[in-house]
């Protein structure tokens, strides 16, 4: 019989896990899974648990929100043989089941977990020694999704980004980036810079027309020049809400590596957590890192328009 981790965290979404527990057991018990359960009561339990269990198992099947499902990922890229990954989303915005199509009801998103097949999912490599799933960020709106409170997120979700974004703008900071990627060198200031891999951003920025492949080895790279006044601001936010990037003010370019040079150590955020404050940042796309069991016409790039 095959194994299965099921590998959850308490705190996400309120403790909804317990809600569809056993129905979820029971969906790993049809699918021929032996099941063991292990919960995650600090920050770095996920990565440690997983690297150390990766070698027992033959799929570790995470409950919590992206970021529970990013250490999961960084803990199996420590180790050369890595288990398949399903996920349970139970986070705030998930956009990282958005993007493989898993269903955000938990009994649904088992029993994908359970009988799913798992596709390959590009890693993305940070500086030397740190992981991102789906999005490196930094700028405007990077601060709100480890600066808002949980009870924030669990009350207004989505929302609770935006609004206290929104509340930022009249203080936004700007930076000097130099940004070189394919030989291609931008310099300009800039208050929003994401590396991703992914269809959605926080659920707000949505590049899923763009031709995004999950499994192609490349990066959407997003760049927001400074605009001259706050009402600017406002339009280029609406404009990328609306899923516009062919403002003067908005760079979205597709790259397998890109660096990062500031004037001044800057702030990053890794998959929604604090990523640490860098003078220098370089993005390395590490093709087909893992497996996650997803919907598998999400393997395939979406039309661009």
């Amino acid at each position: 019989m095959k194994k299965l981790l099921l590998l959850i965290n308490p705190h996400a979404g309120k403790g909804g896990y317990r809600h569809g527990l056993g129905e979820a057991l029971m969906r790993f018990h049809r699918a021929g899974f032996s099941t063991t359960v292990a919960f995650t009561d600090r920050r770095g339990d996920a990565p440690r648990i997983a690297q150390a269990e990766a070698e027992r198992y033959d799929r570790i099947v995470c409950v919590g929100g992206d970021g529970t499902l990013s250490e999961t990922v960084s803990g199996l890229m420590a180790v050369e043989r890595r288990p398949e990954i399903g996920y349970i989303p139970m986070g705030t915005t998930n956009d990282c089941a958005a993007s493989l199509g898993i269903p955000r009801d938990p009994v649904q998103a088992a029993g994908l977990a359970a009988s799913g097949t798992a596709i390959p999912f590009d890693v993305g490599r940070f500086n030397v020694d740190r992981y991102f799933t789906y999005v490196a960020a930094f700028g405007a709106f990077t601060e709100v999704s480890y600066q808002t409170s949980q009870e924030q997120k669990n009350a207004l979700g989505k929302l609770a980004y935006f609004l206290d974004g929104v509340g930022r703008l009249p203080n936004l900071t700007h930076r000097w980036t130099r940004v070189e990627y394919d030989g291609k060198t931008l310099e300009d200031d800039f208050i929003f810079g994401a590396v991703t891999n992914s269809r959605s951003v926080a659920g707000l920025i949505h590049l899923k027309d763009k031709g995004v492949s999950l499994s192609d080895g490349l990066f959407e790279v997003l760049l927001i020049r400074t605009p001259e006044s706050v009402i600017q601001t406002g339009t280029i936010v609406a404009d990328i809400l609306a899923n516009k990037f062919d403002s003067e003010y908005v760079a979205l370019f597709k790259t397998d590596q890109v660096r990062f040079t500031f004037r001044d150590p800057v702030p990053w955020t890794l998959d929604g957590e604090d990523g640490g404050v860098h003078q220098q940042v370089e993005c390395r796309n590490i093709p087909k890192a893992v497996q996650i069991v997803a919907d598998p016409k999400e393997d395939a790039p979406a039309a661009q328009t």
